[in-house]
This record gives structure tokens, sequence and C-alpha cells, in this order.
């Protein structure tokens, strides 16, 4: 893919108003495939791992799996040292700069976060100066102190604070504290929604201009074929919805990062309620996009049925052979019959989906 000059780009704003926004992610997105290499549809998952994937601050390591069964002792840690080496591999970055080469997104957001910051910070702590003027002299607590926390960063640093840290200084460590933390939270938009304009910048970029019309959070009624929305219903919107114009094919994909028990128990609802939106006679693909670990949810969704026929058309991991690499050379059961799906093809890996896309 060529680079273009920043002239030609989106030149970045001095303080963005959602930094975890889909507007935003947008501008991020254009910024990240400007200095990206060419993208064929044999490294469509690279890019989808160095936008999205994140290290597990407990552990070190690639999240694949629930952090608290990850751990060190634990069952999955293992697997976890196992993925960490295989995308390390395939991705050519030493095991130890990983996680300077991954999360590329969450990364570039939160910089936009922490300017929005500072400059509401210090709008506030100016408005604050005013209020807090008719009690000088009182010694009232100051804005960001936090007495318990200071007192636990102490007891644990013991001797080696051998200096006396000022108080403004204790209160920007707190602070920085508390946002760290709290960013985590802001993760989940992108592995939410912004998982959904991950995989569509991908497919968009990963087929030749016009083989395809790819789309995130489309509402269904807007599908070729599928009924008007009622009055007063909510909007049905689909995760990511992609069409063949020349074959008429119709692809409305769920693309889950993770597969909870909740969502499973969605997929059904939801493909019923595709079904009875339908209003043509052609058919529909539901497929799901997804980079599950755990081997019983990934079989299962692979055995999904709506009558005598499986309910996914397709289901797609992000990388198949790193399902494999990590499960090891001697999966268990749930994890053997996964690895059996891989065999088949039932289970099939993101850049083969998006081959098969302008298959005729």
């Amino acid at each position: 893919m060529a680079s273009r000059s920043k002239a030609e780009g989106d030149e970045t704003p001095s303080t963005v108003k959602s930094p975890f926004g889909a507007k935003n992610r947008a501008r991020l997105l254009e910024a990240y495939y400007r200095d990206a290499l060419g993208l064929s549809t044999t490294e469509g998952w690279r890019h989808v791992y160095q936008l999205l994937l994140w290290i597990d601050s407990t552990t070190g390591l690639a999240h694949c799996y629930e952090s608290d069964k990850s751990q060190p002792g634990k069952h999955w840690y293992p697997r976890s040292l196992a993925f960490h080496a295989w995308v390390s591999n395939e991705l050519q970055i030493a095991p130890l700069q990983l996680a300077e080469k991954v999360d590329w997104l969450f990364r570039r957001a939160t910089l936009d976060l922490a300017k929005q910051i500072l400059a509401r910070h210090s709008a506030l702590m100016k408005r604050a100066g005013t209020q807090r003027t008719q009690y000088e002299g009182q010694s009232l607590p100051a804005p960001g102190e936090d007495p318990e926390l200071i007192a636990v960063i102490q007891e644990a640093l013991g001797n080696y604070l051998a200096d006396e840290i000022p108080a403004e200084k204790w209160r920007e460590v707190i602070q920085r504290i508390r946002q760290h933390v709290s960013l985590e939270n802001k993760r989940k938009n992108l592995v939410g929604e912004g998982f959904e304009d991950v995989l569509a910048s991908v497919i968009s970029r990963s087929t030749l201009p016009g083989a395809v019309d790819v789309a995130a959070r489309r509402a269904l009624h807007d599908v070729p074929g599928f009924a008007n929305v009622r009055v007063g219903e909510k909007v049905n919107k689909v995760d990511l919805v992609v069409l063949r114009p020349e074959s008429d094919r119709r692809m409305l994909v769920t693309a889950k990062w993770s597969i909870r028990a909740d969502r499973e128990k969605q997929f059904p609802a939801e493909f019923s309620s595709y079904v009875s939106a339908k209003s043509d006679l052609k058919p529909f693909d539901y497929v799901l996009i997804t980079n599950e670990y755990d081997p019983a949810r990934l079989a299962r969704a692979c055995e999904m049925m709506a009558a005598n026929s499986y309910m996914f058309a397709d289901v797609v991991h992000i990388n198949t052979n790193g399902l494999v690499a990590t499960y090891g050379k001697a999966p268990e059961s749930s994890m053997k019959r996964v690895v059996e799906y891989v065999s088949s093809g039932r289970l099939i890996s993101l850049d083969a989906w998006i081959a098969k896309l302008t298959t005729p």
C-alpha cells in the first residue's frame, strides 16, 4: 500500500472529543493504514492483531483467554505462553517487544484521551481554585489526594523512597494510577464496535474495489431483501454486512472478539430475527467472526443448528493456526474437536474467508 503524506491525510487534532468513539476510530484507522505495508488476503489477520491484540498486564503475555484462568500455575498459563511465542514468531517480533507492536488502536486512542484529560483538568483546576478561595487557610484536602493509596505505596516502597515527595507530585501519581485503572474499561469499546470497524477495514482493503460492499453496524432494514423496521420498534443493527453486488450474495456477520455465555444464547434469537425480517426468496449467509480461544465455545458455535442445517454458514477465527499452536500437540477433548473442525474446513481463518468472498 503506497504511503501518503500528512497533507493528504487527516491531521491529528490537539484534542479529540471522544477518543474511543467511532469518528476517532475511523481517523486512527486511516492513519494506521497510511503507514502500513501492502495488505493482501494472506495477511489481514496481522493487521487485526497489531491493531487490537493486547498484553495482559498481570502475566505480561498476549491475551488469548480470561485473565483469572491464565495466571502462573493455572490451567491456561502454558497455553498463554504458547500463544505469545506463536504470535511473536508470526509477526516477527521479539517476545519481549511484542507489547510495543500490538494494541495500536488502544495506545493511540489513549494518547488522544490523555490530551483531552489534560486540557479538561487544567480548566477544571482553574475553576476549582476560584471556588476554594473562601476556604484559604483551613487546610481542606486538595483535589486528587488519596491518603490511603499514598500510604499503600509508601509501605510497599519503604526505604526506596529516599527523598520526601511533594504533595503535588503525589496528586499527579494518584491521578495517573486512576487513569490507568479506568482505561481498561475503555478497551470494551475497541473489542466491541472497534472490532467491527477493524474487520470492515481489513475486508475492504483485502478485496478489489467494487467486489464487495461492507459496512459496520448497518440497519437491517437497509440491507437489500429485508423488511422495513416497524413503527416504534428498535432498529435492528447488524454487526457487519457484506454484500457481493454481482451475485446478490448477502452475509450478515456477528462479530465477537470473544464469545461469552450470554452471547451464545443471543445467536439463535439474532438469526431468527433475520429470518423473520427477510422479504424476498433469496438466501443469506449468517456468519460468525471471532477471536475466541475457548475450545468448548468454538465447538458449540460450529455445531449450532437451525432446522436441519448449520446455523452459521461459516465460523471464522482470526487465525486458526494460532488456535492449533496454542492447543499444542496433544489437545484435550474439546480442543481436539476444534482442531478437527479446522482440518475439515468447518472452522476457517479470516484470510481464508476473505478469499472466499471473491470466489465465484
